[in-house]
Formats: C-alpha cells, structure tokens, sequence
C-alpha cells in the first residue's frame, strides 16, 4: 500500500477540532498549506499550531472560518495580524515548545517539509528538527517531499513506516539574506570578540551584529558551535579553519543546531555533512544542556533596556515584534555554565540618534524577555556592560556609561531623581 496521499486522502486524516502542527522557517509545507485552504469547507475547527510563519496566508488573516492560525513567534507574515487583534500569541521560551504543545494541543497531526526517501526509507527534516522531530514515532507525520531541501543529519530522521502519508512538491526554500553590517555593528562586535577564546563554543543569533562577530572570528580556532539557529556566517568559520568543535564537552567535532536558516550557501553546506547535527531545541536550547559546554559563549540582540539591565527584546516601541525565541534560554544556560558568558547587544540609539535604548524606564508596553537577574553583559558601540553580580546602583552607572553621550547627562540626573544611584 502507497502512502502517497490523494486531496481526498489527505483531507480524510484531519478530525473535526484538530491541532496541526507546523514546523519554523523552512519546515513549512507550501503545498500541504494551500490544500488545507483549497479544502477548508470540508473542515471544522482547526487551528495550525507555528512559530514564524515564512508567507502570508488567507487562514492567517482570518479569511477561514474553519482554519485557525495560533503563533508562537511573530513574523513578518503575523505581526500585522496579531497588531490587529485577528490571530494568538502564545508566550514561551523556545526549549519548552514541544511540551507546551503536548500540553496545550491534541497533537493531532505535524505536516512539515522533508527530504527525499533514500533506499532504507527514511526520510529527512532537512534544516529542521526544532520543535518537532520530538515527536517522530508518536504523532502522525504528513511530510511535503520536496528534492531541494537538504538530506541532513542528527534526531531528525524519519522511516516511510512512522509517517501518515506524504505528497510531493518541489520548491526552492526561503533564503534569508545577511542583514548589512554597520560601522557601529563593528564596534559592538569588536568589544564582544575580545572576550571570546580560542576552544570556545558559541550560540550565535541572527542580524548584523551576530555578523559581524562571525566575521572578526576567522583567526580563532578549536571554536565550537551549539546553536539554535545556523546562520550563513557558520560556513566561512569553517572554511577558515575557525571551527572544528574539538574542544567541546558535548557532540565533539560535531556543529550542533536546532533548525538552519539562511542562503542557499548554507544548505548547500548542510546537505550531506555529517559534521552538522539537528537535534530537538528541547535539547539544544535547555539551560541544563547548554551549561554541559563549559566555554559557552551566547550572542544576542535586542531593542532596549533599562537601569536594571531588563531586556525588552521582542517588542519594538511597546508594540510586539517576534517572541521570546531561546534568549532566556541561553542567558540562563551560559550562566549555570563554569566559564559561560552571555552577550545581549544592541546599538545605543535609535532614529537616527534621536532616541536612546538604554532608558530609566522601557517604553509603555514593552515586555521584559531577559530579566535583571539572568542578564551577564550589555554591549552598545561604546563598551560592554557587566552587570552580573553587581548592585543596582552600580548597574545604573554601568548602563549609563555605555548610553549613547547625547543622553548620559539626562540618564543620571533621572536616576538620582528615582534613588537608582547612590
């Protein structure tokens, strides 16, 4: 018996009030998506359980009574629709997905994108594992095979016998193109690679800062990589002989990631390279993991913080952008970890100087993503600062001294006012 799947087939295996769920970035079946819409008449109550959406959908934006969009990180193809009040949000920090989710959803169903059968019938998730390669063996799999997504390694394989069906459809996956890097972005990046050593293994985010530190690393070696997101930058360490994991206490000699998200340089890199391992984020982004790799080394962003060293890293101007994704994860994993070191960066101002991202207080709205007592290093074009395990006061002035000049005046004069200083 086939388990290639028919319309009829398909539509067929989706209960009434069903939770499907569908994996990040490129994990996300085009096809199996436009039939669920193509058929939603013959639905009833079903809600599509992502995090970050890649395309703009008609059930996204409420057009179908019967199909339901549930996100759990905003993207450019939801933030509109949730500022709008049309789809969820449900918060969370990234490793704790997956039991979110069998906790919250029936777990009916995971439809996501893989890779070509090879002769001993399995099939690959390709640049995924994330939150659902957890589940193969326990929850019916419906895959979108398409032969441009990479046949990779690690806990995301899957055999013709543990999946519902499959259909096929072949596209060329989403690129996500390298965020221009400024001269400000270098100055930030110059202060947090002076701080990383040789052996170290990093946990790299995603934008122009995270960029540049990957590019002022190609001298270093015996780096190792244990991160959520795989960027582009990853490869050109590699070639340059910057990274070849040997010094890792976890996975050694092997690239650890969750999902992979970039050009077509990247999955070309990935494809068939035993090197590069996807795991469940279950696994990659938990503290207590992520504490094992004693040298771990974290960098992110984010858009403000205040006096205390609060990090509002998921909403822009009080409004909200993305979701919490694995920042926490990683500020309390490197912080359990023995020589672990944590790095949230962000240029000091925003429009064109005209605002300062280091404030008394976040703007009204915003929501805090990494607390006061899990931050390790602030970092703006003017200096890092190091918070963990001083006081308030003494993180005030810390904050203050890597505040944009313009507004380092008017910062004291507001924390003496409120009794931060001392």
């Amino acid at each position: 018996m086939t388990k290639k799947l028919s319309v009829p087939d398909l539509i067929s295996l989706i209960e009434p009030g069903a939770d499907i769920i569908i994996p990040i970035a490129n994990g996300e079946p085009i096809r199996l998506l436009d039939l669920l819409e193509e058929n939603a008449d013959k639905l009833s109550g079903v809600a599509i359980h992502q995090m970050l959406a890649l395309r703009p959908r008609s059930y996204i934006e409420g057009q179908f009574e019967q199909l339901k969009h549930v996100s759990y990180f905003l993207s450019g193809a939801t933030r509109k629709v949730y500022q709008q009040a049309k789809l969820e949000l449900v918060p969370n920090n990234f490793h704790e997905v997956p039991r979110m989710l069998k906790k919250i959803t029936k777990m009916s169903m995971i439809m996501t994108v893989a890779s070509p059968m090879d002769e001993h019938g399995y099939f690959t998730l390709g640049t995924q594992a994330d939150y659902v390669a957890e589940f193969i063996g326990t929850v019916p799999f419906v895959l979108e095979v398409n032969n441009q997504m990479p046949r990779t390694y690690g806990r995301n394989q899957i055999h013709i016998s543990q999946i519902a069906g499959y259909i096929e459809h072949n596209a060329t996956l989403i690129e996500e193109k390298s965020s221009q890097i400024s001269e400000k972005d270098i100055q930030i990046a110059t202060s947090v690679t002076a701080d990383i050593k040789n052996g170290d293994t990093l946990q790299i985010g995603i934008g122009s800062v995270p960029n540049a530190v990957i590019s002022m690393l190609k001298d270093h070696r015996h780096l190792g990589i244990h991160t959520e997101m795989l960027p582009d930058g990853i490869v050109d360490l590699v070639n340059a002989g910057a990274v070849d994991g040997t010094r890792k206490f976890t996975h050694p000699g092997k690239i650890i990631a969750t999902f992979a998200y970039g050009t077509k340089k990247l999955y070309d890199f990935i494809d068939n390279n035993p090197g590069v391992e996807f795991l469940p984020v279950s696994l990659v982004n938990d503290p207590r993991e992520i504490a094992k790799e004693k040298n771990i080394v974290s960098i992110n962003a984010t858009t403000e913080v205040d006096l205390f060293g609060q990090c509002a890293s998921e909403t822009v101007g009080g409004k909200y952008y993305s979701s919490s994704g694995g920042q926490i994860d990683f500020a309390r994993g490197v912080r359990f970890a023995e020589n672990g070191k944590g790095y949230i960066c962000m240029q000091s101002t925003a429009r064109n100087d005209s605002i300062s991202r280091i404030k008394l207080d976040l703007a009204p709205g915003s929501v805090v993503t990494t607390g006061k007592n899990d931050v390790d290093n602030i970092v703006t074009e003017y200096g890092i600062a190091r918070l963990h395990g001083v006081s308030l006061s003494e993180r005030a002035k810390r904050l203050i001294g890597i505040a944009h000049p313009n507004f380092r005046e008017e910062l004291l004069f507001e924390a003496k006012k409120r009794g931060i200083l001392i």
